[in-house]
């Protein structure tokens, strides 16, 4: 049976990263492309609601690019714009880390979110590099990955989040199963004035370390691990709300 992968990312459509993890893909199944046209990181699971998208393909392939957000290319790509159903999103290769609480602003990751919603099994994948990006190792575990979850599925509104060490795949240390840990940041804000003396802020500041957790992604990857971490929609705290059944309004 014939597979069809659809492929997204935040970086845009033409980033180096989706380009491998496509090339990547074509081993397994017929892969689409929808990513969007530009880059929108830190979207994290934004609708556009109030302009029309529009679509363009970028060659005679299944290779489409939206001017919107990573969401909105999963949503048109299952719902309207492929004619074909999806089995399976993979979404990266993103350039940059999507751990610990980061992964509520990343656009990565909220492709994935969409697809699971949408009832697709689904993964995010991301290289904790900025520069010169060693895409393969994360080729390598989205290969073996894809197969794993189109053999053995995944639960309901789970879907998998997956960071790779920015180094050699003869460095790579192996795979860890973890859970998500806690950043810590410095100066959120910084704020500059312009040649006029007007205020204006960068949103942003510094990593300065995290929070110890047992076991957690951030620790996988410092040690040269590639982190695998199952992500459940359900935000539900199920202990508090019966503490809550005892408060009276």
């Amino acid at each position: 049976m014939t597979v069809n992968i659809l492929v997204t990312n935040d970086d845009g459509v033409y980033s180096n990263g989706i380009k491998s993890l496509a090339h990547e893909m074509s081993k397994i199944g017929n892969v689409h492309v929808v990513a969007p046209l530009t880059e929108k990181s830190a979207t994290s699971h934004s609708l556009t609601l109030h302009r029309p998208l529009r679509v363009k393909q970028i060659n005679k392939h299944s290779v489409y690019a939206v001017n919107g957000t990573p969401t909105d290319c999963v949503n048109l790509a299952i719902n309207g714009l492929l004619k074909i159903k999806t089995d399976i999103i993979i979404s990266g290769i993103n350039i940059g880390p999507n751990l610990a609480d980061d992964i509520t602003y990343s656009g990565t990751v909220a492709a994935a979110i969409e697809g699971t919603l949408q009832g697709i099994p689904s993964i995010a994948i991301s290289v904790a590099g900025r520069k010169k990006i060693y895409f393969k190792p994360a080729q390598d575990v989205a290969n073996k990955l894809i197969r794993k979850v189109l053999k053995n599925g995944l639960p309901e509104n789970v879907f998998l989040n997956v960071n790779v060490p920015n180094i050699p795949s003869n460095k790579i240390m192996g795979y860890r199963y973890t859970r998500l840990g806690k950043r810590r940041y410095g100066e959120p804000i910084v704020e500059k004035a312009d040649p006029r003396g007007e205020k204006y802020y960068w949103i942003g500041g510094d990593v300065l370390g995290d929070t110890p957790v047992e076991n957690s992604d951030i620790k996988a990857v410092e040690h040269g691990y590639i982190s695998i971490t199952p992500i459940k929609l359900d935000l539900t705290d199920y202990n508090f709300l019966e503490h809550l059944l005892n408060w009276r309004l």
